[in-house]
């Protein structure tokens, strides 16, 4: 009995680090409000003062068997994204020319430093991000957000008609993007399919819903 208390001790334990290695946001937040869009990053990050191969390095952060140097550097204030199995590591872009990316490697103070692109089509602007993994995924409603992004709307305007509102949705499938608001196919928990517009971010830039990466 002993020994099986144990084995689920430790199963309980690897599960959690496992979990806890996956970073999506759940909360709005205002950390990456005045940002470009993302770019998807490696597991050798050298972060320059400018953008110069000859600029002093401001930071340099490794992915190692899901866990980061150095040690003091946490998932969440790094990453936009990040899901270990599918070495999936996105991190939000201050600034961008053709060569370099500015990132953000701390999401809380906002430190950022300049990565030279080893890839072009892995810098994603943010309606490009949301067209890409949103069609695939589906989205979810980030907590705090206002009620008024549950209202769907005939238009994408905010004094256009309410034509329904979202309650309790099972799934939230995008359709387009059009500036600031998306057209969006609901299944709520009734099992009643709604569409209409909804705001995904404020006119700030604060993002409501994101998509649900699997």
């Amino acid at each position: 009995m002993k020994k099986i208390i144990i084995s689920l001790l430790l199963f309980c334990a690897i599960s959690l680090s496992a979990l806890a290695e996956d970073v999506m946001p759940n909360v709005v937040s205002l950390s990456n409000t005045n940002t470009y869009g993302v770019y998807q990053v490696g597991s050798n990050i050298i972060l320059r003062k400018t953008p110069d191969d000859k600029a002093p390095i401001v930071k340099v952060i490794k992915i190692i068997n899901n866990t980061l140097e150095p040690a003091n550097l946490s998932f969440e204030n790094v990453f936009v994204v990040y899901q270990g199995a599918k070495k999936l590591a996105y991190m939000a872009v201050s600034d961008e020319n053709e060569d370099w990316v500015e990132l953000i490697y701390n999401n809380k103070t906002g430190e950022k430093g300049w990565l030279k692109k080893d890839d072009p089509y892995k810098f994603l602007t943010w309606v490009n991000f949301y067209n890409m993994y949103s069609k695939k995924y589906g989205l979810y409603i980030l907590n705090g957000a206002p009620d008024s992004v549950l209202e769907m709307h005939g238009s994408p305007d905010d004094t256009s008609k309410v034509i329904s509102k979202i309650n309790q949705p099972q799934k939230i499938n995008l359709i387009l993007i059009k500036g600031n608001w998306m057209l969006v196919s609901v299944m709520d928990r009734d099992m009643s399919p709604k569409t209409g517009y909804i705001r995904w971010r404020s006119d700030e830039g604060i993002k409501y819903i994101f998509p649900a990466i699997k």
